[in-house]
């Protein structure tokens, strides 16, 4: 495949119905069913896999690499991180309450909601919904323990 053809391939996938895209992905990755994600992951994805098959992808050497320094980060998160420190500054979070949408905005340190700031992301809940909540559970990033 040559540039030029990737290209175009590339500007294509953008009037493609998703089902098509689907097929795409197919195409491309035999061995693998496509994304259950949105329709923007998976132009993304395809997007990448036609460029990578036309300019080529990483080394051998590079992939490994990548993968050794990706265990490592994942050790250090395992070890040193709650779940709600993995939360980098910037993250939107966003989640529909009764019919209306809430964003909240992670800062460095603490929430951004409505244009107040919040030192937790269970006050953000709280105030959203007017009861004591998790934040990790009312934003979906930690599943609420069953009840027995």
């Amino acid at each position: 495949m040559n540039n030029i053809n990737a290209i175009k391939q590339v500007a294509a996938l953008q009037e493609m119905p998703t089902a098509d895209l689907k097929k795409k992905w197919a195409d491309l990755h035999p061995k693998t069913e496509p994304p259950p994600y949105n329709r923007v992951f998976l132009l993304k994805r395809l997007a990448h896999r036609i460029q990578e098959l036309a300019i080529g992808g990483l080394t051998g050497t590079d992939e490994k690499r990548l993968e050794r320094l990706a265990n490592e980060e994942d050790g250090l998160q395992e070890t040193k991180r709650m779940p709600g420190e993995q939360l980098f500054p910037g993250t939107r979070l966003i989640r529909d309450w009764k019919g209306t949408e809430h964003c909240c905005t992670v800062l460095e340190n603490g929430f951004e909601y409505q244009g107040r700031k919040f030192g937790s992301l269970s006050a953000v809940a709280t105030a959203i919904t007017g009861t004591k909540w998790n934040g990790l559970v009312f934003f979906g990033m930690k599943k609420q323990r069953e009840k027995v």
